[in-house]
């Protein structure tokens, strides 16, 4: 019923995936996730704990049975009925486990790293002016912003300079290489838009296609049944 969770962006790292193939990874931070409310179409998810939390957002959490204080509160659109996760009430605390596994195909929406008032070619690529013929100061401009007595203004939605970043982003089709359920932690290949500890909201989309698990490890002798190593030593 539920295919997103909430988590905190962590550092990025190196692994390897299912093709053995070395490549780069974000490691996201996935404590439980609480249902603190339902909805006709949609579940509230609350994450994250800090020591000053406003009086409302206490009351809504307790009114869920949650006692510790709740940072984030998210609503995510509920997922295929098939693959419920039992009754869901709130209260009810999701692990990443029950959600994701390895190979999954995820997209992540975060909040990009704000870069402040920027300039028409780094804000949107723009070329710029001819380096050349005596040109000697429009080497960064936007050119033409559009013409004259028709219309006589700028179009809106028009692309100059202006504030870059601090949006929603969201990127999509990005494979689960690693699960670490002691350290609640989440593996992303590829980079994770947002700074380090950011919240990131991740929903699952599918499987990676043409998915291949690794093999499954064999115990090695030490931790095999002493059952298994006294026969062993008998023959």
């Amino acid at each position: 019923m539920i295919n997103s969770l909430l988590g905190v962006k962590q550092n990025m790292t190196s692994t390897y995936d299912s093709r053995g193939r070395r490549v780069g990874a974000t490691a996201v931070l996935m404590t439980p996730n609480f249902v603190t409310q339902v909805n006709d179409k949609s579940i509230q998810l609350g994450y994250g704990t800090k020591k000053s939390v406003r009086k409302p957002q206490l009351g809504h959490g307790k009114k869920a049975g949650i006692e510790q204080p709740i940072r984030w509160f998210r609503e995510v659109k509920k997922g295929d009925p098939s693959t419920a996760l039992g009754t869901i009430q709130p209260g009810t605390e999701i692990k990443l486990d029950q959600v994701f596994s390895i190979g999954d195909a995820v997209k992540l929406s975060a909040t990009s790293k704000g870069k402040g008032f920027q300039g028409g070619v780094r804000r949107h690529g723009f070329h710029g002016g001819p380096k050349t013929h005596g040109q000697s100061d429009r080497h960064r401009a936007p050119g033409a912003i559009g013409s004259g007595t028709t219309p006589g203004r700028v179009y809106k939605g028009k692309k100059m300079a202006g504030h870059m970043g601090n949006t929603r982003v969201s990127v999509k089709n990005l494979e689960v290489v690693g699960l670490d359920k002691i350290k609640n932690s989440l593996l992303i290949k590829g980079a994770v838009p947002g700074p380090t500890g950011g919240l990131v909201m991740i929903t699952k989309l599918g499987r990676i296609k043409g998915y291949t698990p690794p093999p499954e490890e064999k115990p090695s002798e030490e931790e095999a049944p002493k059952e298994e190593v006294a026969e062993n030593a008998k023959n």
